[in-house]
C-alpha cells in the first residue's frame, strides 16, 4: 500500500458537473474545480467566462491509486462528457469549455495518449481532446466548490449535474463509494 495520493487534472465542460460526477468514485479523496491551460494569471471565474484568459474550466482530482486507477478515472471522464465536441460542452460554448486532458507525469500522458488514440477509432466524429502537461492549476472561487452538493435543486444542476451524477451510479456501480 502506497498510502501516497495522486493528482489528475480534466476539463470536459462546466467545472460543477464533472467535479460532481467524479466525487462519487470510491478512491476519490477531493476534487477541486479550477482553471488551467492559459495564460493568464490567478484568473477569476468572470475573466475565464469571458474566454480571454486561454483557461479552461477544470477539476483537480485527488486519489488514492491502491482504490482507483488513473485508467479509471480516465473511462469515467470520457463516459460524462463528449470527446468530439470542440470547444463546448450542452449549453456552454467556448474554449473555456473544452475537452481537455492536462497530465502530471509521462505515465499519465502516455496513458491518456493511447486511450484518447482507442477513443478516436470508436467515434464516428473525430476525438478533439487536448493532451498537454498541467503547467498551472488555479483553484476556483469557494462558490463554485462543491457547487452541485450544495445547490441540487440549481436549474443548471438538475439538467446537467444530475445526469452526470446518476450516469456514473448506473454505469460505474463497482467503482462507487459505499
Amino acid at each position: 500500500m502506497t498510502n501516497q495520493l495522486e493528482t489528475a487534472t480534466f476539463g470536459g465542460g462546466c467545472f460543477w458537473c464533472i467535479e460532481a460526477a467524479l466525487e462519487e468514485l470510491a478512491g476519490v479523496r477531493q476534487v477541486t474545480s479550477g482553471y488551467a491551460g492559459g495564460h493568464t494569471e490567478d484568473p477569476t471565474y468572470g475573466e475565464v467566462c469571458s474566454g480571454g484568459t486561454g483557461h479552461a474550466e477544470v477539476v483537480q482530482v485527488e486519489y488514492d491509486p491502491d482504490e482507483i486507477g488513473y485508467i479509471d478515472l480516465l473511462e469515467v471522464f470520457f463516459t460524462i462528457h463528449d470527446p468530439t465536441q470542440l470547444n463546448r460542452q450542452g449549453p456552454d460554448v467556448g474554449t473555456q469549455y473544452r475537452s481537455i486532458v492536462l497530465y502530471h507525469d509521462d505515465e499519465q500522458r502516455q496513458l491518456a495518449d493511447e486511450f484518447i488514440e482507442a477513443l478516436d477509432r470508436v467515434y464516428d466524429d473525430d476525438v478533439v481532446t487536448e493532451l498537454e502537461p498541467l503547467e498551472t492549476f488555479y483553484r476556483a472561487e469557494d462558490k463554485h466548490q462543491n457547487y452541485f452538493e450544495k445547490n441540487p435543486n440549481d436549474a443548471y444542476c438538475t439538467f446537467h449535474a444530475q445526469p452526470k451524477v446518476e450516469k456514473v451510479r448506473e454505469k460505474f456501480e463497482a467503482k462507487i463509494e459505499s
